[in-house]
């Protein structure tokens, strides 16, 4: 493979990243406090965008903060319910119950900013 060389720019490499939407495994934490009516949201809307967009190529592992603190500490959670986007990279968060599915999908990455 050969590097590309462009005026006034470092030599890349042709390889082109992956984008999320074509990564093989999407690892996704919701971060809740119990089984609050906006946690329970969260997860609904959550697995609902999953299903639709990802079709069985993710993991959900669900986190309660009371029950866990220090998983929550450790991914310096500030708000609930809040997902991280593990993999593919880069990691992302969103806060909220994700019912704005424009916000979630372009905070995803599963649809490009408009």
């Amino acid at each position: 493979m050969t590097a590309a060389k462009r005026p006034g720019r470092k030599a890349t490499l042709g390889a082109v990243a992956p984008s999320p939407r074509t990564a093989k495994r999407w690892e996704l934490r919701l971060y809740v406090a119990g089984q609050t009516p906006k946690s329970l949201r969260a997860f609904a809307n959550l697995k609902k965008i999953c299903e639709t967009q990802l079709r069985g190529k993710y993991r959900i592992t669900v986190i309660d903060v009371l029950a866990n603190p220090e998983l929550a500490r450790a991914d310096q959670i500030v708000a609930i319910p809040t997902v991280i986007r593990k993999l593919p990279p880069p990691v992302k968060r969103i806060i909220g119950d994700l019912s704005n599915k424009e916000r979630t999908l372009v905070g995803m990455e599963l649809v490009p900013e408009p």
